[in-house]
């Protein structure tokens, strides 16, 4: 009989570390997210987010910096996107799954995907911005950007795939599919959901990377006209004013306040995309959002 209390109150002291650990991680997500929330709302207004930077980004606001930071994330999705799905479709369909070939396009993908990103910082200045003849531009900082984020991206993308063919694969030879067919229309459906998660992973890194694009886009906070144009940033307008600029800090928070609500309403509308993606290529939604 004495074993019982005993027993239960094991389990009370695993569970209260269990509930304790998981209250831990979500103060240490809260904590950065309340600083900035409440030293940045203070800042942020329309006002800020449609007007230029004045005396060194200490007052006025961050308007040539979004379009800056947009275009470098379009041009990093447009260029790292369809490498990504053809390197995950060759080794989802293509390759053996144990074979040398899939073994090594694995190797190198986890490799590149650890590689520190003021290595692709220099890569980018040496080949976009003076062997390409690109300079500091939103281009260049773009393309970089997509040589950094294409690792992780194809790695998501080829689970996500290979999870869906492990599942449908079969069913759908026994249909009398072709594998092209069985891969647009049953595969990439049911996948989307992974490809959503993979596509906002991506997303995260190029917002967040500030090392990649002081190499190669530059510190220009003027309005671009051109993809050719030098842009900053706002990760990179963030670091100047914290570091840089005195008196800059209340500025920098409302920086770094836009740029959280910048990656929602991206991942907001990557998410939207993709369900309307599935009902169109399947009628129904896969997946929780």
């Amino acid at each position: 009989m004495s074993r019982i209390p005993l027993a239960r109150l094991n389990e009370l002291a695993w569970t209260a570390l269990l509930y304790g650990l998981a209250l831990g991680a979500i103060s240490m997500l809260l904590w950065p997210l309340l600083t900035v929330f409440g030293n940045g709302v203070q800042v942020l207004s329309w006002e800020f987010l449609s007007s230029s930077p004045v005396d060194a980004g200490r007052g006025g606001g961050i308007s040539p910096i979004l379009v800056s930071t947009l275009g470098i994330v379009i041009v990093s999705l447009a260029a790292a996107l369809p490498l990504s799905f053809g390197v995950a479709v060759m080794l989802a369909e293509g390759f053996q799954p144990g074979g040398w070939p899939a073994t090594v396009v694995r190797c190198s993908l986890d490799i590149l995907a650890g590689v520190p990103s003021v290595v692709f910082g220099l890569f980018g200045l040496s080949l976009f911005c003076r062997q390409l003849g690109l300079g500091y531009s939103i281009l260049a900082g773009g393309l970089t950007l997509a040589c950094m984020i294409l690792p992780t991206l194809a790695r998501s993308l080829a689970f996500s795939l290979e999870a869906a063919a492990m599942a449908h694969r079969t069913g759908g030879a026994a249909l009398g599919l072709s594998r092209q067919a069985v891969l647009l229309r049953v595969m990439v459906p049911v996948a989307l959901p992974g490809i959503c998660a993979g596509i906002v992973l991506a997303l995260t890194r190029a917002l967040a990377e500030t090392a990649v694009l002081l190499f190669t886009s530059g510190y220009s906070d003027r309005m671009p006209e051109s993809l050719l144009d030098s842009g900053r940033s706002v990760s990179v307008h963030i670091y100047d004013l914290a570091t840089n600029v005195p008196g800059g800090t209340p500025n920098a928070y409302g920086s770094a306040l836009a740029l959280l609500l910048l990656l929602a309403l991206l991942s907001f509308a990557v998410h939207a995309l993709t369900r309307w993606m599935q009902r169109r290529m399947t009628g129904t939604t896969t997946g929780s959002y």
